[in-house]
This record gives structure tokens, C-alpha cells and sequence, in this order.
């Protein structure tokens, strides 16, 4: 017994002709009905009478084509099942990346869905968050990485990790033979800044408004400028821990630690709320996961 024979005689039951079944089955009628005998002969009992016009199934084969339906039905749920745990391996995310956190998680990203999930294919863009969040809001892209106070109502967030934020002091400056920063004393006058980082998660909310409103900004997303800005006029920016790692040994002796309080960032993933796919979204959470330090995970 095969699933094809009870294909067959399912068909044979639904048309009642045995042209029409074979046609519908895409076989020819000699195959259909010498594959429906061979059944009946198995199991030893006739399934359909051939005499009638059309034909129409005995009362066994009133059971067996029940049952059949059964069974048919079950197959053809495993296989949506498997197709869809395949389908949750396989496919596209569009992905945007904030300009002041692809540095770091791009490259080893990239790496370990390559090493990981060959079958997914990631295509990420490097942005600024404003137009992040209008292409999420427009379906344009499928995520976000980035780090975003003011939640969107349209857009759910994951939060990732938590990154602190450590100082960049140009020699020029008196503050680089200081052993650290007190964040709520320093000058803000000397405070070099990107747009992305105006809105830094402070714990203290009256601090970061006075950052915006003395601070230097810088248009643009890009670290290393603002660090040769800050080498070349004098002094200091704040620049996110994970991109410490980035630097050479030359610039590192220029990281001072923040404190009093220690600024930081939520780095986390949006998405819209209408979002589905789960699976790709736990894929990027378990990437994001093997690169960052576990100390500065989320919890959850």
C-alpha cells in the first residue's frame, strides 16, 4: 500500500470516473487503474464497482477511502510542518544597522549566520536612526539594530545589551591627565557629539538635556572622524565601550572612564509589531549573543 494508491482512490471517489481521477492525478488511466487493482488485491477486497455508471465505491471501499482521507490529511500536515521548520532556517531579512553600532557587530555577524545558517541570507545597511525608524514604520526593512529612548508606538523593541559609554580626551585637552571624567562636573563646552548620541540614555535625564544643549554635533555617524575632529581641536567625545576594541594601540591611552553617573546605552532590536517571523528574529538575538560580552547582555 502506498500513499499514491490511496491518492488514487480518493480521486476515483471525488469523480467517479476514472478518466477525470487519472487526468487530475496527472497520470494516464491504465497506470491509475492497474495501481488501484493492485490495492484491491493487497488487501483482498474490491473497492470500487466498475459496473455502475458512474462508478461508485462498495461499502468496503466506503471504509478505506474514509480512512484514507485520514491519512492523507495527516501527510499532508507533516509535510507543512517540515516545510515550515525548514522555511524558519531558510530565507531574506533586510536588516538596518544604527551607523554607530555596525562597527562592531556587522563583520562578526555576517560571520556567524554564514557559519551558522548558510541558508539565511542577511542584507544589512548601515543607517542613521531616523531613517531607521520611517523605513521599519513603511515596511521597507524587516529589523533594526539600534539604541532608541523614544520608542515608537508602531514598533516593538528587543532589548539586547547595555553599552557604556567611556570618554576619548584629546592631549590638547587639560581633562587628559585626568584618571577619569566626573559626569557631573566636566565642561560641557569641550563635548564633542554625533546626532545619533544627542539622546544618550543617561541614568540622570537632566544631564543628557545639558549635553544637547552645549554640546559640538557632529552630522554624521562616523567615529573615527569625530575622534580626529576631537584630536585636532581639542577635547573629548564619548565613545561606546564595544568600539574601544576597534582602536589602536595609540588611541586607546586616550579612553578615560565616565562616572558620577555612568552614561550608557540600550542597544536593542525593533521590529513592527506586525512582525511574524519569530525564528529569524531568535536567529539574530543568538548572534547577537556570541558577540557581545555575556556582562553586558540582556537578562532575558
Amino acid at each position: 500500500m502506498t500513499l499514491q494508491q490511496l491518492e488514487y482512490i480518493v480521486a476515483v471517489d471525488k469523480y467517479r470516473v476514472f478518466v477525470q481521477a487519472a487526468e487530475s492525478c496527472g497520470v494516464t488511466q491504465s497506470t491509475l487503474s492497474s495501481m488501484i487493482l493492485k490495492l484491491e488485491e493487497e488487501l483482498d477486497v474490491t473497492i470500487f464497482d466498475r459496473n455502475s455508471r458512474p462508478v461508485v465505491p462498495t461499502a468496503a471501499g466506503e471504509m478505506i477511502i474514509s480512512q484514507a482521507k485520514v491519512v492523507l490529511f495527516n501527510v499532508h500536515q507533516l509535510e507543512e510542518m517540515v516545510q515550515t521548520e525548514k522555511q524558519r532556517n531558510t530565507g531574506e531579512i533586510n536588516m538596518a544597522i544604527s551607523a554607530t553600532i555596525a562597527p562592531y557587530i556587522t563583520p562578526k555577524l555576517f560571520k556567524y549566520l554564514h557559519d551558522h545558517y548558510p541558508a539565511v541570507t542577511i542584507h544589512a545597511s548601515e543607517m542613521m536612526r531616523d531613517e531607521i525608524i520611517r523605513k521599519l514604520e513603511q515596511a521597507e526593512i524587516d529589523v533594526a539594530i539600534m539604541s532608541e529612548p523614544r520608542k515608537p508606538d508602531t514598533l516593538l523593541e528587543i532589548p539586547l545589551f547595555k553599552e557604556k559609554y567611556m570618554a576619548y580626551v584629546s592631549p590638547k585637552s587639560p581633562l587628559y591627565y585626568e584618571e577619569s571624567l566626573d559626569f557631573q562636573t566636566m565642561p560641557r563646552e569641550h563635548l564633542w557629539g554625533m546626532k545619533e548620541d544627542v539622546s544618550l540614555q543617561f541614568q540622570s535625564p537632566e544631564i543628557c538635556d545639558e549635553v544637547v544643549e552645549h554640546s559640538s554635533i557632529y552630522e554624521a555617524g562616523n567615529i573615527p572622524t569625530l575622534m580626529m575632529i576631537v584630536d585636532e581641536n581639542g577635547g573629548y567625545m564619548a565613545i561606546p565601550e564595544l568600539h574601544i576594541k576597534l582602536l589602536r594601540e595609540s588611541s586607546v591611552k586616550h579612553i578615560r572612564p565616565l562616572v558620577n553617573p555612568e552614561p550608557y546605552r540600550i542597544v536593542s532590536l525593533f521590529v513592527r509589531k506586525d512582525y511574524f517571523r519569530e525564528k529569524m528574529l531568535n536567529i539574530i538575538a543568538e548572534a547577537i549573543k556570541s558577540i557581545i560580552p555575556e556582562e553586558m547582555l540582556d537578562e532575558h
